[in-house]
C-alpha cells in the first residue's frame, strides 16, 4: 500500500495558507498542517494552495480590502516555489505543469481562491488574477452572501436574509463567464444550491465542489445533496470530498474510513470520475488518521481497505481533477 501510494500523483484539492503569513512553508517544525516538507514527507504530490477572504461588507471599503488581501496572498503562494535542501516546489498554471513537477520529484503548487469577494464586484479581474499569478479556481461565495451570489450559509452578523439573489447575481453570471474564459474552474463549495444548480447551467466548462461532502450521508448545508451530485454527472463535473469532521459525520467526529465512505457512496451514485479529495488543512480540515500532510498516506490505505481499484484510487487522488484542469484550459483556448 505504501509503495502504491508513492507512486501516485496525489493532488489535495483545497488547502489555506496561513495569514498572515509566517514564513514557514519550507520549515519542518511548524504546527502548519502543509507546507512543502510535510507535503514530501508523506507523498502528497500536488497542492491547490487558497487564498482564503473571509466575507466583509458589500461596499466600497469591503470590496477594497478584500482586493488588497488576495493579491497579497497569491504573491506569497507564487514565491513557494524553488528548492531547499533537497527538495523542491513548483508553481503550476497548467496540469501539464503539474505532470512534469510530479515526475521531477517537486511539490506542484496551483494557485486558488476562495470567495469570489475577492473581486471587489468588478468580473474582469479574475482575468487579470489568472494572467498573473495562474489562478485556477475560485470558490463564488464563502460563508454569506456576496455581490456574486448566494451562499449555502447566511451570516447573521452581517445582516443576511435567507437568500439575497435567488442564486447567481448578474455580476456573479458575468464572473462565470470571465471564469471560463480564462480557464478558471468555477468551485461551488460554499454556494447555496440555487447558485450551484444555477452556475452548473451557464458555465461552459464544468463546475466542481473542491472542499464538500455527501448530504446524504452527513446533514449539513456545505454539502451537495443527490440532487446536485446528479446534476455534476449530467455536466460533467466533480466533488472533492474533504477532511472536515462535521461534513463527514453528523456532530463531527468523521475519521479517514467515514470519508472514504462518502467516496464510496458518491463513486456508486455517480462514477468513479466525478470524486477526488480534499483535505481543507489549516482552514478547519483534520481528521483522525489524516491530520496533516504526513499522514496522507492513510487515506490511499482506507482506499484499498475500501475494494478501490489501483487505477480508481489514480483518478480518484489526482487524475479527475487534471482533467478538469484540462478541459478548462481548452475551453479558454478555444474562446
Amino acid at each position: 500500500m505504501t509503495d502504491l501510494h508513492h507512486t501516485l500523483l496525489t493532488l489535495d484539492s483545497h488547502i489555506d495558507i496561513p495569514w498572515p503569513d509566517r514564513q514557514d512553508a519550507w520549515t519542518e517544525d511548524t504546527a502548519r498542517q502543509v507546507n512543502v516538507p510535510k507535503a514530501i514527507r508523506g507523498g502528497m504530490r500536488a497542492v491547490c494552495l487558497a487564498a482564503y477572504i473571509p466575507q466583509s461588507s458589500r461596499d466600497e471599503s469591503g470590496h477594497v480590502e478584500a482586493w488588497e488581501r488576495v493579491q497579497a496572498m497569491l504573491d506569497v503562494i507564487c514565491e513557494m516555489g524553488g528548492h531547499h535542501n533537497g527538495q523542491g516546489a513548483r508553481v503550476c498554471r497548467s496540469a501539464s505543469d503539474v505532470r512534469a513537477a510530479y515526475k521531477k520529484g517537486d511539490l506542484a503548487v496551483i494557485p486558488a481562491i476562495e470567495n469570489g469577494h475577492a473581486l471587489g464586484g468588478r468580473p474582469e479581474r479574475i482575468v487579470d488574477l489568472a494572467q498573473r499569478y495562474g489562478v485556477r479556481y475560485m470558490t463564488l461565495t464563502h460563508n454569506g452572501h456576496n455581490v456574486l451570489a448566494d451562499a449555502a450559509i447566511p451570516r447573521k452578523d452581517l445582516a443576511d436574509e435567507e437568500t439575497l439573489h435567488g442564486g447567481l447575481s448578474a455580476l456573479g453570471r458575468d464572473t462565470i463567464a470571465a471564469m471560463n474564459r480564462s480557464g478558471v474552474l468555477v468551485d461551488v463549495s460554499h454556494a447555496s444550491k440555487s447558485t450551484m444548480m444555477q452556475a452548473s447551467g451557464i458555465s461552459t466548462t464544468p463546475v466542481f465542489a473542491s472542499h464538500s461532502c455527501a448530504r446524504a450521508l452527513c446533514d449539513h448545508p456545505r454539502n451537495l445533496d443527490d440532487e446536485q451530485l446528479d446534476r455534476l454527472k449530467d455536466t460533467g463535473g466533480l466533488i472533492q470530498v474533504t477532511a472536515m469532521g462535521s461534513f463527514l459525520k453528523k456532530g463531527g467526529g468523521g475519521t479517514v474510513e467515514d470519508l472514504v465512505r462518502h467516496v464510496s457512496y458518491i463513486a456508486e451514485r455517480i462514477g468513479i470520475e466525478h470524486v477526488g479529495i480534499s483535505s481543507d488543512f489549516d482552514g478547519g480540515g483534520g481528521i483522525p488518521g489524516w491530520k496533516d500532510a504526513t499522514e496522507t498516506v492513510n487515506v490511499t490505505r482506507a482506499l484499498v481497505a475500501a475494494g478501490f481499484t489501483d487505477s480508481e484510487i489514480a483518478a480518484i487522488w489526482g487524475g479527475n481533477m487534471l482533467r478538469l484542469l484540462e478541459q478548462a484550459e481548452k475551453a479558454a483556448e478555444a474562446t
